[in-house]
């Protein structure tokens, strides 16, 4: 794996709490100071597609960007690829790129994320202002999950054509450095944490995906993380079922997102590349507490989530992973987002993960330390 960022003086995310994306909430406000109440040193900015459809995963990400519309014939977001305007488009789009790699930060806010598709974004940037978190933690959508959900005229995956994949890598880039441009310009001591959205990851390797090349997902993730890491983020990606996890670890990002409720013997498959991955600063953020199995969570209690902590982590110790490693480069998160759950759901769930941090604090003070 490509080495990370030297994080010897940043905060460290050692064993804190925070949360994947998506709420039910229909109530900006109360979503907001759920977020800011329980996570007060590690929000994030939720998505609210019960305030507005647009403001979902896939949607959210689709402004501005060259050949993306919304098809009337066939119900869903495109990529109309063809046409003298997309090809004016593109120039422009790669254009605006390379200048803003090359410092004009100022072309970000062609690519901002509106209060159209988002209606928490005022809200949450002001009380970023006021509090001052150590973490503040967004997403973009991965490029490998927005690449298989968007479709060109035919109806193909855009992540098949290597254009349309090269523009999803660098529009998705855009948006995720304007979103760390914003944190840094709101709360200048804050660590911006970008997560990388991968739910499809999941279905790499089976018949709906048997062509994609694994060196072609690595290299997709590797280009956006490099670019946020260059401004001082921390780059994750979340998966919420099992994967090829060596695909995460060699692509350079910081931090694994993994369903620590159901898939906790997975990542232990992968027990090398995991402790190497610990060993150049890399960070495991435990999806504990269950979010897509309502009956799980309703079934969840404090002490049977730290007990499922405590297995999942062990399937890593006994491949010979380094413990007070492991603990010190951890933290707590759901295992996905919880936008299909009622609001009291989502609120035991978002409550469980702070707790449940704080518990493992407290079993392994020493350790910690």
């Amino acid at each position: 794996m490509k080495a990370l960022l030297n994080k010897t003086k940043q905060k460290k995310l050692t064993m804190g709490a925070t949360a994947v994306g998506s709420l039910p909430h229909s109530d900006k406000d109360s979503a907001l100071k759920l977020v800011f109440d329980i996570f007060s040193d590690f929000p994030f900015w939720p998505q609210l597609s019960n305030c507005n459809k647009k403001d979902d995963m896939i949607l959210q990400f689709v402004e501005s960007i060259p050949g993306v519309s919304f098809s009337e014939e066939k119900k869903k977001w495109i990529f109309d690829a063809k046409g003298d305007k997309f090809y004016e488009d593109l120039e422009n789009f790669f254009i605006d790129y390379e200048s803003i790699i090359a410092g004009d930060e100022d072309l970000l806010e062609k690519y901002a994320i509106t209060e159209e598709f988002s209606v928490a974004k005022n809200d949450f940037f002001e009380q970023v202002k006021k509090t001052k978190p150590s973490f503040v933690k967004a997403q973009v959508t991965g490029p490998f999950t927005w690449g298989t959900m968007l479709v060109d005229n035919e109806s193909k995956c855009a992540f098949y054509d290597d254009t349309l994949r090269e523009i999803i890598v660098r529009a998705l880039a855009m948006k995720a450095l304007w979103q760390v441009k914003k944190f840094k310009e709101l709360s200048p001591e804050s660590t911006p944490v970008i997560f990388l959205d991968e739910p499809s990851m999941s279905q790499y390797g089976t018949s709906a995906f048997i062509t994609v090349k694994r060196e072609d997902i690595i290299e997709s993730i590797n280009q956006i993380a490099t670019v946020l890491q260059e401004k001082g983020a921390l780059v994750g990606v979340h998966c919420c079922g099992k994967t090829d996890w060596s695909m995460i670890t060699d692509s350079g990002v910081d931090i694994i997102n993994f369903d620590g409720f159901y898939f906790g013997e997975s990542l232990a498959l992968y027990a090398k590349q995991v402790q190497d991955f610990l060993k150049a600063g890399g960070y495991i953020a435990w999806g504990i507490v269950p979010t897509l199995d309502k009956d799980a969570l309703a079934s969840s209690s404090l002490d049977s989530l730290f007990n499922i902590f405590e297995n999942s982590k062990e399937f890593l110790l006994k491949k010979n992973t380094d413990e007070k490693l492991l603990l010190r480069q951890s933290f707590i998160t759901p295992s996905c987002g919880a936008g299909s759950l009622s609001v009291e759901e989502a609120e035991k769930a978002m409550r469980l993960c702070a707790e449940l941090a704080m518990k493992i604090k407290e079993k392994y003070q020493k350790e910690l330390e």
